[in-house]
Formats: structure tokens, C-alpha cells, sequence
């Protein structure tokens, strides 16, 4: 029997949701492929729209979630990688240049561009996250990996920075810290989930990734290999629960089950037929009937769906608006390089919904697909679904590590392309091509 390859190193990372917190346990083999050791999940407590409102609440759901994870993984963590959405997340692409003079670029000279990059660097009173480098330029390329040996008269970089309020962020971190843990950074959750949904083709091609959450949805758009616009909506699936619950009279938790187990976004001629039962199995029979309920407490699937896509009208108008300020449906979406492509990926708790792609694929005139977690080795089949893709994307994005322009120091290996490994497991290859 062969022996399973050996694990080098061990990542851990917390999704901080408003809906649920999650956490997962990897370790990067020799060999270059990442495992799933443990993952675990938790209702999230203390938590709303991305903001931390409860600081001892949050901390329990951080370190239960955790505590999951490392029961399944046979091991503990002290360092982790968070996710966070919502929190005033902002995407900014600046582009610095410095004159070479036509001989060979050597690595002292891409130091120093990234050394002026820094410099250049006006978060303007918010909190960077991160500030990458993209991608090269010289003269008259663009989209350049590794310029070190090229010669040019001017070499460039696109910064990728990622801002957020200051003061959120800081609760976010106090929260995951006095849960005896040590953060290894806070991740932007669009970012995370790109490296978990998106080919490194559909990132240089131009795409649009929509997060899905509980209570805030994120369009983000791709281009020439980075994330170059961002617009967070604070309405999520939760409030396509609320409104379900509020129309009917009913429980939130009743609403939740009949929106997951009866709720589409695409009606069809029998819903009016078709009668749902509002009480589960379990659930007090003595409760208030729903309204427009019969004596047996069943409603219309049709009702129950025109309340869902009432609301996801309003939610994917607010989508689209967003696109078309980041240029998305007029052909461009940003970067140096036009965007070609117009597909949308939806992922999150909120696109697990049934016809959700149909339904947005006719309201926003362009090919959409659902983004799920990668197929990770290791990874529960429970996991394997568009609620946990930011999840599965925080251990690879913590694999990757990409390089921040505030810690490159001197003789430091800057080099490379934003999302140069989609995937971890291709890690090796990349630093066989880079380095």
C-alpha cells in the first residue's frame, strides 16, 4: 500500500459570515496538492452585515467553529487567515512607473518599483488589507508576469489595494484574538472567493463574481487578471427570509426551511397546484395558521415564490446598477486592458437557491453559472457547495500568499502574477516557471 504524501505545511482560515461562521484546517502536501483536514461550521452569533456587534458572541461562534475543524483534523491551529465581507470594502487599482533607460530590468529594479508603490500608497483614513502587485508593464506590454531580464526604457505595475473601514476591521480581528488565536491577515472575501470560483482565464478575460451572503452581496469584477471593482449591497438571502416571514406571519426558521426546501426563483404553471406544508416535522402544530394558508396550515408553492423573486427583482436590479458603474455592461471593466467576456458567477448561501442562474441569466441579459468550492482532496461533500467557496478560497489564497508591497524587503523574491495558481495544488508548478 502506498504511503499518502507527506504534509508540509498546515493553514488555517475563519470565514466570518453574518449568516454563519466556518473554519477549515488544510495542509499543502509535498507534492503540491492541498488536503482538507477538518472543517466545521457554526451559526454566526454577534454578527451583522459584516459587522461585529456582539464582541463576546462573536468570539464563542469563532472559536466553536475552530473547535469543530481541529476535532475532525486531529490537530490544533493558532494561526489564521479570516475572511471578512461587507465592513465598507473598497478595490482600487493605482499604477507606478519608473524609468529604466533601456537596459535589462534585474531585481533591484523591480525593488525599487514596488519601494515607490508602497510610497505611493493614500489609503485616505481606511485600513489597506492589501496592496498587490498585479501585474507588469513596460513600454508597450502589458500583462507582463515577470519582467526581470526584459529590457525597457519604463517599467510599471498595476497595485491592487484593498481598503475597509478601520474601526470594523479592528473589532473583526479583536473578536478571532481573544479567541487565543493569532491573525495571519484579514482577507476581503471577494478576493478569497475568486481564487476558490474563478479560472486565472476568466480573471484575465473579465469577469463578474456576485457573493450571494446572508445579509450583504458583493459584485465584484475581474480584469486582466485582478480585481478592479467592488460594490457591497447590504441586503442578502436573509432578508428574502424576512420577507417570506413577514408576508406569511410566520416563524424566520419556518420561512428559512420553505425558501430551501419548496423556494425557486423560477415559477412554473403547477405552483398553483402545488401546496406546501408551512409547519416541519417537529414544529408545534398549535402555532398560528399562515395567512392564506388552508385548515391544514399549506400554502400555494406560487405564493411562496412570488414573494422570493419579489425580492430578488430588488436585489438584482441593485446588482446590475452596480456592473454598469464599474463599466461591466458597456465592454469595459477597467484595468489596462478591456474586458471581452460578460459572465457573471454567483456563489454564497444565497445562490444555493434553485433556478437562481436562470433567473439572474434572463434579468441581466449575460451567461451566468453558479460558483462552487473547488474539489479540494478531503473536502465533505457538505462543503462541496457555493455557501463555503469563500472557505475553501481563504486556504488557497493563504497557500498562494501573495506578495504585499508594505513588507517586500530588500532581496525578498517579489516576482509574479496575481492568481498565478488558481489553485494550490498548481503551486508547485508556478514556482517551478517563476522561480
Amino acid at each position: 500500500m502506498a504511503s499518502q504524501p507527506r504534509i508540509t505545511r498546515v493553514f488555517g482560515a475563519v470565514n466570518i459570515g453574518s449568516f454563519r461562521v466556518s473554519a477549515m484546517i488544510a495542509g499543502m502536501t509535498e507534492n503540491g496538492e492541498m488536503t482538507v483536514l477538518g472543517s466545521g461550521h457554526r451559526a454566526a452569533q454577534g454578527i451583522k452585515r459584516g459587522y461585529v456587534t456582539d464582541m463576546a458572541a462573536a468570539t464563542y461562534a469563532v472559536r466553536d467553529a475552530l473547535e469543530r475543524a481541529e476535532k475532525l483534523a486531529g490537530t490544533s491551529v493558532t494561526d489564521v487567515w479570516i475572511g471578512a465581507s461587507g465592513a465598507g470594502l473598497a478595490s482600487r487599482i493605482s499604477q507606478v512607473e519608473i524609468e529604466i533607460g533601456g537596459r535589462r530590468i534585474e531585481e533591484e529594479d523591480i525593488e525599487q518599483l514596488l519601494a515607490a508603490a508602497r510610497d505611493a500608497l493614500e489609503p485616505d483614513g481606511r485600513m489597506v488589507l492589501h496592496a498587490q502587485p498585479a501585474c507588469y508593464f513596460l513600454d508597450g506590454a502589458d500583462g507582463v508576469a515577470n519582467p526581470k531580464g526584459l529590457h525597457a526604457e519604463r517599467l510599471g505595475v498595476d497595485i491592487h489595494t484593498m481598503l475597509a473601514d478601520g474601526a470594523p476591521m479592528r473589532n473583526l480581528r479583536e473578536a478571532v484574538e481573544n479567541a487565543h488565536l493569532h491573525v495571519e491577515a484579514i482577507v476581503a472575501s471577494p478576493l478569497a472567493t475568486g481564487y476558490a470560483c474563478l479560472t486565472a482565464e476568466e480573471r484575465d478575460l473579465g469577469v463578474a463574481l456576485v457573493e450571494f451572503g446572508g445579509e450583504v452581496t458583493n459584485v465584484a469584477v475581474f480584469a486582466a487578471g485582478m480585481l478592479v471593482g467592488l460594490t457591497a449591497i447590504p441586503t442578502g438571502s436573509a432578508d428574502i427570509t424576512d420577507a417570506i416571514a413577514s408576508t406569511l406571519g410566520i416563524r424566520r426558521f419556518q420561512a428559512e426551511r420553505l425558501k430551501c426546501v419548496h423556494g425557486s426563483a423560477i415559477a412554473s404553471p403547477n405552483d398553483h397546484r402545488e401546496l406546501v406544508a408551512v409547519a416541519g416535522p417537529g414544529d408545534d402544530r398549535s402555532g398560528p395558521i399562515a395567512r392564506g394558508a388552508d385548515e391544514q396550515n399549506r400554502i400555494p408553492r406560487s405564493e411562496l415564490i412570488s414573494i422570493i423573486t419579489g425580492e430578488l427583482d430588488r436585489l438584482v436590479s441593485d446588482i446590475g446598477r452596480a456592473l454598469e458603474t464599474h463599466g461591466f455592461s458597456a465592454g469595459f471593466a477597467g484595468g489596462r486592458s478591456g474586458s471581452r467576456s460578460r459572465q457573471v458567477v454567483f456563489t454564497g448561501g444565497g445562490a444555493e437557491l434553485a433556478g437562481l442562474a436562470d433567473y439572474a441569466q434572463a434579468a441581466l441579459g449575460k451567461p451566468v453559472r453558479i460558483g462552487r468550492a473547488p474539489q479540494l482532496r478531503g473536502l465533505p461533500e457538505a462543503h462541496a457547495v457555493p455557501g463555503f467557496a469563500t472557505l475553501a478560497g481563504l486556504v488557497l489564497y493563504a497557500a498562494e500568499d501573495p506578495v504585499d508591497v508594505r513588507t517586500v524587503n530588500t532581496g525578498q523574491q517579489i516576482t509574479g502574477q496575481f492568481g498565478a495558481t488558481a489553485m494550490a495544488r498548481r503551486l508547485w508548478h508556478a514556482m517551478k516557471e517563476y522561480f
